[in-house]
């Protein structure tokens, strides 16, 4: 599930300039360090192994394989989003800012397509099943101005990266560094929260608007991650338990709902309605 994505925690960048407005900025906190936060296990399983013991299992291979050419496509295609987004910026300073982010995305790229290349797969053949599907998302969900880009960059992308973070934990210790590596943040949530926030201060009509675009980027970026998963048969056995250490159905579940509530916060953290 990848809808070329922002960054990535799409909560705080680690070095990212803070908030203006408090409230945004107590949320993104909370999401930071939840109230139920606990002790990370130490890792069991495939989870506990590195990359060579791991890919000795051909189906998690597989699986690996386009997870990997998954996120591959997924920051290519942010890295042209944003460039594209950056011609409806309104000033030169918000345009410099999303070239930089989208030169961080072209970096995680690289990265990936790297990697691919290092176990000895064609990147190219690795992120072709995942190129119509996404390319589809992003033609149905066009931005129509500078804020709807901003939206959709924060919320598709922060959905995506919540669904590579759940799976990277269940990935062996090679792979898990990769996958959290390039989910880091680029400082685009925090720009975009600001950015939108500053408009409905401006215009409150905005944010009605704002929020019925979100609804429907959450919906048909769940709807795109169930389809690509569906399809990729490695990948869905991994998922559901078919793979050592895999979810089973319960827990992928759990998993989505925890995506949703996660969402439900960024929008808050918006100033929308979720």
């Amino acid at each position: 599930m990848c809808v070329g994505r922002i960054h990535r925690n799409g909560v705080m960048s680690r070095t990212g300039r803070a908030l203006t407005h408090p409230r945004g900025r107590a949320i993104l906190r909370s999401m930071e360090t939840p109230d139920n936060a606990t002790e990370t296990p130490e890792p069991t399983g495939i989870a506990a192994q590195d990359w060579a013991t791991a890919s000795e299992e051909p189906q998690y291979r597989a699986a690996v394989v386009d997870l990997l050419g998954a996120l591959a496509y997924g920051e290519l295609a942010a890295f042209e989003r944003l460039a594209e987004d950056a011609k409806l910026a309104p000033t030169l300073a918000d345009k410099a800012e999303l070239a930089k982010m989208a030169s961080a995305e072209f970096h995680h790229f690289e990265r990936l397509t790297d990697r691919l290349t290092a176990i000895e797969v064609e990147p190219t053949g690795a992120m072709e099943p995942f190129a119509k599907a996404l390319d589809d998302f992003h033609r149905q969900t066009a931005p129509s101005d500078w804020l709807e880009g901003l939206v959709k960059a924060y919320v598709g992308d922060s959905i995506a990266s919540d669904f590579y973070r759940e799976v990277a934990v269940r990935l062996d210790s090679d792979t898990r560094s990769l996958v959290l590596a390039v989910l880091d943040d680029t400082g685009h949530g925090n720009f975009a929260v600001e950015k939108v926030r500053a408009a409905i201060e401006a215009d409150p009509r905005v944010g009605g608007r704002l929020a019925l675009w979100a609804r429907r980027l959450m919906g048909e970026a769940l709807s795109q991650a169930q389809r690509v998963v569906a399809d990729r048969d490695a990948l869905s056995t991994m998922l559901v338990g078919g793979v050592a250490d895999g979810f089973d159905l319960a827990e992928v579940g759990r998993m989505f709902s925890r995506i949703t509530e996660a969402h439900t916060k960024r929008m808050a953290a918006l100033g929308l309605a979720a």
